[in-house]
């Protein structure tokens, strides 16, 4: 999925970081000795211990597999499932999406209650997309005379989600939890213990980081996506710059020359016959940049990189430590910024080509808020190293956009599966020290982003199914001999087998273990394009002159988003995001005061026409037939007044549609655009494998060595059973019974 760069949230750009920062305080005897902590798991606490690893995308059919296919290296699942009637399924969030489901799980409600719908949610003013995690109220600037600098003045960004954190609940009655990596945890909310946050935390660069590829080939460098920097050599020296964040302080003017046409689209002349034109002056972002230069030795492949002041030599197929870069936003270090990034040298000739990562924020000195209390972050990296801050630090963008291949990203994957590993060692020491006890919850990400990008290779049924580089040896990563790639998403889940025979050796058998997962996780073989869709039937109309999209690669190609091609006078449906359909309400969608001439507050009006409206779109969708193979992309469409409870059902979309195994809405349409084809075959760069469906299909994972409650789970009833452990009452707002008997 290629999404916006929405700027790096507010936190990035008001370097003071007064946001957020809460109540400082400092970190408290973290490690009490080996001893101590062997001491501790055998005494008496002052509260239960609970240890909960969660494992983002475990689904309890492939475990299932991957227990009968290799039960000698799945014996720590087997323990737990032992304790069971089985492997229990854990309902997941509807729609089924990470930021979704472990909102459910933190705050203990559906998206009802905490007003996570979707990763992406729509502008009801512009139609446009915008994040579903920040809610941004743009500022004024302040432009300093004789300079090219401005201060940004004014402005808010505050969290979406509501509810209460169940940790918080914790803390308020004096329970210690640490919650290490949570994702949704961005800005950061405190316990009483260690607080991290996860996925959606920011990179410096970008929202979600974008890594970078330098390279001396031309073709190469002038690809469409993702980050290129095209090298040049000179005696085996090049001199080029790490691209950071966008200067928020810094105006570049450019002069902009466009020619006057006519109204049937041609040049215009004068007498002389000399084209006319337009010249203006453009505001342009400015970038903060990091000098790097590179020096190559062709015959010992090797290249050596000075970067602020570091020098480090790698040779061909090494990755890097993390080095520490620091973007100079304002005159004499005023206002600067640090970053982190890690290189991986892929080639030094005939052809130059170098991996860098997305500029990570530094968590010695992060421009932002990334643990609580916030002193933990350097505590952290003087245990284990610099590590990734970013939310989803494996780099699925990097293999999305050409920038890496499989094997390459796999490594990187590995890279971030063992920084995880000496995170909990460092976790588990720190909370069996703690004679208090409490609640440790620990996550993994691995197996949900790899699955992802290598589920194709897995499934000789996917039309992207590589048979040859399937049947590559993959033993270097899995550490399993005979394994190759066609192996991937069985020995991710392998994987994380001994890390739960560490936590089970170092907790001791008197405390409580659980692991869960938010979703789990199947095949994504056929893009189903909701607005392509919904214009082929009516339901939305494109203005005057405005076409769907051509087919990717013909000339001419141009993308159409529904923001300015649709003529939002008589659209009475659309899609947004991955899940979502909204109709074009009046009373709710707004009127862009950018366009005065038209009014574009909606046209479908509540009660009975808007009821009417949504059971034929229903029906409709879930009649839908792929003439490929006559299977149905849609198992099921939810209308969200129905499967939602509490104030912010309103914000939510008028139907979730909930698409089959094999099946879900493409990329494009999720962003708001109209594509060439309705339905089409999922080739080429992106997800392969996915859980953004109907919940039935992706059902999460619950193990626990407690007594369950009989019957069916879903995630907030997980956070109801912590509550309840440490006898505390489940909040009213709440929906979760606890799952412990």
């Amino acid at each position: 999925m290629k999404l916006p760069r929405w700027t790096t949230y507010p936190a990035l750009l008001v370097l003071s970081g007064a946001l957020w920062m809460g109540v400082p305080h400092t970190i408290e005897d973290p490690h009490a000795g080996a001893a101590a902590a062997v001491r501790a798991s055998a005494s008496p606490t002052t509260y239960p211990r609970l240890v909960i690893l969660g494992v983002d995308g475990l689904d309890p059919d492939l475990l299932a597999d991957a227990i009968q296919r290799f039960p000698e290296l799945t014996r720590n699942f087997q323990a737990l499932i032992a304790a069971m009637d089985g492997i229990q399924d854990l309902g997941t969030s509807n729609p089924p999406q990470s930021p979704v489901a472990w909102s459910n799980f933190i705050t203990g409600m559906n998206p009802g209650g905490h007003g996570i719908f979707d990763f992406i949610h729509r502008d009801i003013e512009t139609r446009t997309i915008k994040s579903s995690i920040m809610n941004d109220e743009h500022g004024t600037e302040l432009h300093v005379p004789g300079t090219t600098y401005k201060m940004p003045w004014g402005g808010t960004s505050e969290p979406n989600r509501t509810g209460e954190p169940f940790w918080e609940i914790l803390a308020d009655h004096d329970v210690p939890a640490d919650v290490w990596r949570m994702p949704i945890n961005y800005p950061v909310t405190a316990s009483k213990g260690l607080s991290f946050p996860g996925m959606m935390t920011p990179a410096v660069d970008s929202a979600y980081g974008e890594a970078t590829l330098y390279t001396t080939d031309v073709a190469t460098a002038q690809g469409n996506e993702g980050r290129r920097k095209q090298l040049r050599f000179r005696d085996d020296k090049c001199q080029t710059v790490i691209q950071g964040p966008v200067n928020s302080f810094k105006d570049d003017h450019v002069n902009a020359t466009t020619t006057t046409k006519d109204d049937e689209g041609n040049p215009v002349r004068d007498s002389k016959g000399e084209l006319v034109t337009t010249t203006v002056q453009v505001t342009v972002p400015s970038v903060a940049t990091v000098p790097l230069t590179i020096y190559r030795d062709v015959e010992s492949q090797a290249a050596a990189l000075v970067v602020d002041g570091t020098t480090l030599v790698l040779r061909v197929g090494q990755w890097s430590d993390f080095v520490q870069v620091n973007f100079s936003m304002l005159p004499m270090g005023a206002s600067d910024m640090a970053g982190i990034v890690r290189f991986y040298l892929r080639s030094v000739g005939p052809d130059f080509e170098m991996y860098m990562s997305p500029v990570n924020m530094d968590p010695t000195a992060p421009v932002a808020v990334v643990s609580e209390p916030e002193d933990a972050s350097d505590w952290l990296a003087g245990e284990i190293g610099l590590y990734y801050t970013q939310g989803m630090a494996e780099d699925v963008g990097a293999l999305k956009h050409g920038l890496i291949d499989e094997e390459e990203f796999m490594q990187q994957t590995g890279l971030v599966f063992d920084e995880r590993g000496r995170m909990l060692d460092v976790a588990l020491d720190r909370y069996m020290a703690n004679d208090e006890g409490g609640l440790l919850f620990f996550y993994y990400s691995t197996v949900d982003l790899t699955s992802h990008m290598m589920w194709r290779l897995t499934d000789p049924e996917h039309p992207d199914y590589d048979a040859e580089l399937a049947s590559h040896d993959s033993s270097a990563w899995s550490g399993r001999p005979g394994s190759t790639w066609q192996d991937t998403v069985t020995d991710l889940i392998l994987h994380m087998d001994p890390v739960l025979g560490e936590i089970r050796e170092r907790v001791g058998s008197e405390t409580a273990i659980v692991v869960m997962s938010d979703h789990g996780f199947a095949p994504y073989r056929r893009k189903f394009d909701l607005n392509s869709w919904l214009l082929e039937k009516g339901y939305i109309v494109l203005k005057d002159g405005a076409t769907k999209e051509l087919p990717v690669g013909s000339e001419g190609f141009t993308e159409v988003h529904l923001a300015q091609a649709a003529d939002w006078t008589k659209t009475r449906a659309y899609g947004m995001g991955f899940n979502g359909l909204y109709l074009n309400l009046a009373g709710r969608e707004r009127d862009n005061p950018a366009t005065e001439d038209i009014d574009e507050s909606g046209i479908v009006q509540p009660g009975a026409e808007a009821d009417a409206l949504l059971a034929e779109l229903k029906a409709k969708l879930e009649a839908v037939v792929d003439p490929k193979d006559g299977g149905r992309p849609i198992l099921r469409c939810d209308l969200g007044t129905k499967v939602y409870s509490g104030p912010r059902v309103p914000e939510a979309p008028d139907l979730v549609v909930g698409y089959n195994s094999g099946y879900g809405n493409s990329d494009e349409a999720s962003l708001g655009r109209v594509t060439s084809a309705w339905l089409s075959d999922n080739l080429g760069g992106t997800f392969n494998g996915s859980h953004l469906m109907c919940p039935d299909v992706v059902a999460g994972i619950l193990l626990t060595n407690q007594k369950l409650t009989a019957g069916t789970h879903a995630l907030p009833d997980v956070t109801a059973a912590v509550l309840r452990l440490y006898g505390v009452a489940v909040p009213k707002d709440m929906v979760g019974v606890s799952a412990f008997d």
